[in-house]
């Protein structure tokens, strides 16, 4: 079984939590179960070792901002910076999107918008009907997200994959296998209305129809198979680097 890194990053609410478990669970579940998952909660202080120890590895989201720079967050993004430039497969989600944006040299910051969350379209750009990850997925799908931050200027070298009516950036790539998403592929439907009912003092405070936004949410099968497909390449990745031996270090982005 290929080992792959979960990177913690933070918690959901407590009482979300209680009903559906935290957001590694939600990653166990999606990833499914012949891969050698390690939680490593960075936010904690725990230590992720060396990149090259795992075969994959995965950011979650966070109820923190980026843009606070706190000292695990920064350590973590230098460690992820040494990940991608040694082609290790990584897949940074919501708070991991925006942090490896910022490790590679792009911007995440509050959105000019506010918060956006629901579920929404996202729609392929032809670079990601081409991606690795990405290609074989319908041009248009729903996905789920909660986000205030996002990535505001992605890194030089990355190549946008996937928009949405509001998130010019809901996707990535930079170099041959680090993907970053917006969107939260983890999250099922009952996820996703509970984090509306519990923001809905907030949505209404901030001018937006929580009734609307709920009546919205549904099945998002096509953002949640990105997680399969991610360890399929996880395992693809590991063969061919035991039939070749490892392959050499990218160049910094």
């Amino acid at each position: 079984m290929k080992k792959l890194a979960v990177l913690k990053t933070g918690s959901t609410y407590d009482h979300i939590q209680s009903r559906f478990g935290d957001f590694e669970d939600w990653f166990r579940s999606a990833l499914g179960p012949d891969l050698d998952i390690h939680v490593i909660h960075v936010a904690g202080g725990e230590d992720p070792g060396a990149p090259r120890d795992w075969d994959g590895i995965v950011i979650t989201g966070s109820p923190a901002m980026v843009s606070d720079r706190e000292e695990w967050s920064e350590a973590t993004a230098d460690w992820l910076l040494k990940a991608v430039r040694e082609s290790v497969p990584v897949l940074g989600v919501c708070y991991g999107h925006q942090l490896l944006v910022h490790a590679l040299g792009g911007v995440a910051g509050n959105r000019p918008q506010g918060r956006e969350s629901g579920t929404f379209d996202v729609s392929l750009l032809p670079a990601g009907k081409e991606d690795p990850l990405f290609s074989g997925l319908p041009d248009r799908f729903p996905a789920h997200l909660t986000h205030r931050q996002s990535a505001l200027r992605l890194p030089e070298d990355a190549i946008r994959l996937a928009h949405s009516d509001n998130e010019p950036n809901q996707a990535f790539r930079i170099g041959s296998c680090a993907w970053g998403v917006q969107f939260h592929p983890e999250f099922g439907p009952e996820i996703m209305t509970a984090y509306l009912r519990t923001q809905t003092p907030a949505l209404k405070e901030e001018g937006q129809n929580p009734d609307a936004l709920l009546a919205n949410v549904r099945p998002a099968p096509a953002a949640t198979s990105l997680l399969k497909r991610f360890g399929e390449l996880v395992r693809l990745k590991a063969r061919e680097n035991g039939t070749q031996g490892k392959s050499t270090a990218l160049q910094e982005p």
